[in-house]
């Protein structure tokens, strides 16, 4: 057993700031020495590396659709030895899906009910002044069970704006724990599937430091750090096991979107992850038993990709023996063509025939579950696997034999099955977890 005190950093809807707020928070607790320990509700593959980037420490997804009691348990079980837990939501506080999933429908509330996390919900105040609290109240009340920590008040216009948000909060009772002036220079890039990378900001250290001091001047952070509270939880969960002994990851710009909670597994059970970068034109390890492609922005560096003439090679080399997997990015890398936003055909690895293009986007977004029609890694035929994609590519072609029978959280077909040939398969769904019989 251990005690993992913490916060949820929600809101009523996207949009409204929580990142910029969970991002200065984790500096601000850090740079007061104190060991803070981020989590994401939801499944999000770009903000546990901004997490990572502002505490120090790595990033793990809290998902109550996907995620059965044990992996819930063993991924908080991260927490141990941290002074703290401070999650970021997903969307609104209660957003979910309408079917109910392995433990839930994957909404931040279910995430901070479950850990005993109370509340901090970060309200745009903009265009309003009392009636921001009525707002924020039917949030406090819609789950009376659901601890409650208060709020902070975002893009605040002026003293008198302010002065009169708060008076409305007070009246419904709501702890007013900060207010942030509207300011245009504190957002972070953004790019079709949301944020940018991490690994791409310009100056991520700079511009985190100075989330960190806008808080600082803004919110109470003492305040934050007292209303920190959970429940004590069980260790000793199971967190995914390795779908080989050695694993070749890409790892660069263009391929990044891997759950940290799964890398995490794979170390644990003693696998070797072997990371390589395609676009350093770099072949696999020869040594690798796998090689795994994650999702990621290969649309932006298809030339470079095309270009990779050592990467190709090594990978077909790979393929003649062992298995090689791509998720979403990494699907349509291995692909015979890839057609980027401008109508220009790039060649791909070829191990695969999809073909697929950015030309005309399609938005492809929610849970998936698939039933495995033949082996993907680690996994054999007839397993449920659980995942989440989101991309903006339409297929063009896809000849290969299908991997899955994939639906979406309710249950509906989704027609992206994924595909198969000799020891090649890939998914546009990024795996979280397998679904135990």
């Amino acid at each position: 057993m251990f005690d993992a005190p913490g916060i949820m950093i929600s809101a009523p809807s996207s949009g409204t700031g929580k990142t910029t707020v969970m991002l200065g928070l984790l500096r601000a607790l850090a740079d007061q020495g104190i060991t803070v320990q981020p989590f994401k509700s939801g499944p999000d593959y770009i903000d546990p590396a901004f997490h990572l980037a502002a505490s120090g420490r790595a990033s793990f997804n809290l998902d109550s659709w996907a995620m059965d009691d044990a992996l819930l348990t063993a991924i908080a079980g991260q927490a141990e030895g941290a002074d703290i837990c401070v999650a970021e939501g997903s969307m609104g506080l209660y957003d979910g899906v309408a079917t109910r999933g392995q433990t839930g429908f994957g909404t931040s509330a279910e995430t901070a009910l479950r850990m005993g996390w109370p509340v901090v919900l970060v309200v745009d105040v903009s265009g309003q002044a009392q009636s921001a609290a009525a707002a924020a109240l039917g949030f406090r009340m819609y789950a009376p069970d659901l601890p409650f920590a208060g709020v902070i008040l975002n893009r605040v216009a002026s003293p008198r704006h302010e002065r009169l948000t708060r008076m409305g909060m007070e009246q419904a009772g709501l702890t007013v724990l900060g207010a942030l002036p509207r300011r245009g220079d504190l957002t972070l890039p953004e790019r079709h599937l949301g944020l940018i990378q991490a690994v791409e900001h310009p100056d991520l250290d700079a511009a985190i430091a100075g989330y960190a001091a806008f808080l600082r001047e803004h919110v109470d952070i003492a305040a934050l750090r007292a209303a920190a509270c959970g429940r004590s939880l069980q260790t000793g969960g199971t967190m995914p096991r390795p779908p080989a002994q050695r694993i070749a990851l890409a790892q660069d710009a263009a391929f990044s979107f891997t759950y940290p909670h799964l890398i995490k597994g794979w170390r644990a059970a003693g696998a070797e992850v072997l990371p390589f970068s395609p676009l350093a034109n770099e072949a696999p390890d020869a040594r690798a038993d796998l090689v795994w492609l994650p999702g990621g922005y290969p649309e932006l560096h298809a030339g470079r990709l095309a270009a990779a003439d050592i990467f190709r090679a090594g990978l077909k080399a790979h393929a003649e023996t062992r298995p090689v997997h791509g998720e979403c990015g990494g699907y349509m890398a291995l692909g015979a063509a890839l057609v980027d936003k401008e109508g220009r055909c790039h060649k791909m690895a070829g191990l695969l025939g999809l073909v697929t293009s950015y030309e005309k986007r399609k938005f492809h977004l929610g849970y998936r579950q698939a039933r495995l029609l033949a082996r993907l890694p680690g996994f054999d035929p007839g397993v449920l696997l659980r995942g989440h994609e989101y991309h903006y590519s339409t297929i063009l072609d896809q000849p290969d034999a299908p991997l899955a029978q994939v639906a979406d959280a309710d249950g509906n077909p989704v027609a992206e099955t994924g595909s198969h040939r000799g020891r090649v398969s890939g998914t546009f769904f990024h795996l979280i977890t397998q679904e135990k019989p």
